[in-house]
């Protein structure tokens, strides 16, 4: 009976101990949420240097209403106005989401910017052509889209994140780059900031 008592409080503070162990592992996963977090936002939205020209590269434009007409151009092509450039592919979630904003987008920002959507889903493993076209189709995309020629084009831009946006001046440079979903609340700002430079 004695020993009770000193059973009890070693169960205690055993107990206390455990407490206090889920308290410092629940502190250093919260720090580490943290830091992940605080690296996600760093690497979302990056300026690049003015001297940074976005790579050229060539893709094959759908067009019509069935999406099934193409014609080949490359981004040089695109000079003279600003341009942004948004990666996506067929069998992409995220890609899909953000469809609806671009299209809002382009629809109010059609004269003073040059949207396109380029579908790498082929070099990505996100699909294929026809899973694009049918995508574009669901979501009546009127905005010019198409597919790059090859995956270079994969590498030269980073694309490390489906969907990727790259917002480049009217003088080719790319201004800014946005890695994941976003909406047009994103599209509108960073889009201002860069028609603010141009005059």
């Amino acid at each position: 009976m004695a020993n009770e008592p000193l059973h009890e409080q070693g169960m205690a503070q055993s107990d206390s101990k455990a407490r206090r162990s889920v308290r410092y592992n629940l502190w250093y996963v919260g720090i580490g949420i943290l830091a992940l977090v605080a690296i996600t936002l760093v690497a979302t939205l990056g300026d690049f240097s003015s001297t940074n020209t976005a790579p050229d590269f060539e893709f094959t434009l759908y067009e019509g209403d069935n999406k099934q007409n193409v014609r080949d151009l490359n981004l040089a092509n695109l000079r003279g106005k600003p341009v942004v450039l948004n990666f996506w592919a067929g069998l992409c979630p995220p890609c899909r989401a953000e469809m609806p904003d671009l299209q809002i987008f382009f629809d109010e920002f059609r004269d003073d910017v040059t949207l396109i959507g380029i579908d790498i889903g082929q070099f990505t493993g996100l699909g294929t052509r026809n899973d694009a076209i049918n995508l574009l189709k669901d979501k009546e995309i009127t905005y010019p889209v198409g597919f790059a020629v090859d995956a270079s084009v994969v590498v030269d831009y980073e694309v490390l994140v489906m969907p990727t946006t790259v917002f480049i001046n009217s003088r080719g440079e790319i201004f800014s780059k946005w890695n994941g979903l976003l909406n047009q609340q994103v599209l509108r700002d960073v889009s201002n900031k860069m028609l603010a430079l141009e005059s």
